[in-house]
């Protein structure tokens, strides 16, 4: 018998990684409540958001919970919490901040923390505030140089004005989708 993908309900959990200041609540609530507030407050802690998604899979409509994590990013809360906040993780998404060289940089030691404790999962990588254009401080080619060991789509982001970003996590929702049905 042929189970159909409409007929079940994907769960999974995304986590947001990335330096503090990033953008990643922003993405959320743009992306969640198409909403953007350019007052920045700091994350305390966790913060949980869910998201229903139907995404088209093998000529079928599959139904997907996302459960979205949100962790502030000082390095030291990462140490400290990082088996509890990455369990269960099915996607990433790494997150680092067009205006700050270091953001970019950062991203390979979320990764590796994030891998210390789940694995292999699908990540998507954003720059995000590519609206601050006079800003700047690397392109495209500099992104995509910096996270090609991992051969997972990267793209510049604006939570400010929406740009990639439903796309960042539809794309992030498709891969964790495939694995999920291919895991079956």
């Amino acid at each position: 018998m042929v189970v159909m993908l409409a007929d079940r309900r994907f769960k999974s959990k995304i986590c947001l990684v990335g330096e503090s200041a990033v953008g990643k609540t922003s993405l959320i609530k743009k992306y969640v409540l198409d909403i953007f507030d350019d007052k920045y407050i700091s994350t305390i802690g966790t913060k949980i958001t869910k998201k229903s998604k139907t995404y088209p899979i093998e000529d079928q409509d599959a139904n997907m919970d996302m459960i979205i994590w949100d962790i502030m990013g000082q390095p030291s809360f990462r140490t400290l919490l990082q088996d509890a906040y990455f369990y269960g993780a099915h996607g990433i998404l790494a997150v680092c901040d067009v205006t700050r060289k270091e953001t970019l940089t950062e991203i390979h030691s979320w990764i590796d923390s994030v891998r210390d404790v789940i694995g292999e999962v699908p990540i998507v990588f954003l720059a995000n505030k590519n609206d601050l254009t006079d800003q700047r401080v690397f392109d495209q080619a500099a992104f995509d140089e910096e996270v090609k060991r991992y051969n997972m789509p990267a793209m510049f982001s604006s939570a400010k004005t929406g740009e990639n970003v439903e796309k960042a996590f539809d794309d992030l929702g498709n891969m964790i989708l495939k694995t999920m049905i291919e895991a079956d």
